[in-house]
């Protein structure tokens, strides 16, 4: 979708928007599917020559944990506040969002803030124990049979103690 911004590229002022998008030709390991289009609102706000675009982003996904593999459903809510460059020699900045034709290109700019937005790590509750490493039990199921290891390290030390 673009949004023209004819209107306040001249003036100060503040254009309103809303879109939605959709993700699904992007492909993301936690990411199973989206339960509704990505959509973003928000406004365009043009003051003392600089013009910034504000907002949120927010989906809702069935994502698998990246710890225990198990799937969640996770809200996505991600902040907007971009910069937008209007003249060419700026649109080259990576920090910055280029102004072609008097309008941007809100698809772009939505798919790129959720992306990045997202965590490096989705899990399915902050403390999730994830699988045992020998067995593979899931641990938030509770424990596993598997007898603790021990440091090989320290085997010679368990040896004293076992002469005891």
């Amino acid at each position: 979708m673009r949004l023209d911004l004819k209107e306040i590229l001249r003036k100060d002022g503040t254009i309103p928007f809303s879109c939605t998008t959709d993700l699904s030709d992007l492909h993301f390991s936690a990411i199973s599917r989206f339960l509704s289009p990505v959509s973003a609102s928000g406004r365009v706000t043009a003051g003392a020559g600089v013009l910034t675009l504000t907002g949120t982003v927010s989906a809702q996904a069935i994502c698998l944990c990246d710890r225990c593999g198990r799937e969640f459903t996770r809200e996505f809510r991600i902040p907007l506040d971009l910069p937008l460059a209007e003249d060419p020699q700026d649109a080259e900045d990576p920090d910055l969002y280029p102004i072609e034709e008097d309008g941007v290109d809100l698809d772009e700019i939505v798919s790129t803030a959720f992306v990045l937005g997202l965590e490096t790590k989705l899990l399915c509750k902050p403390d999730c124990r994830g699988l045992c490493d020998r067995c593979g039990k899931n641990l938030n199921d509770g424990p596993c049979g598997c007898p603790a290891e021990t440091d090989p390290r320290l085997a010679v030390l368990g040896q004293l103690l076992e002469q005891e």
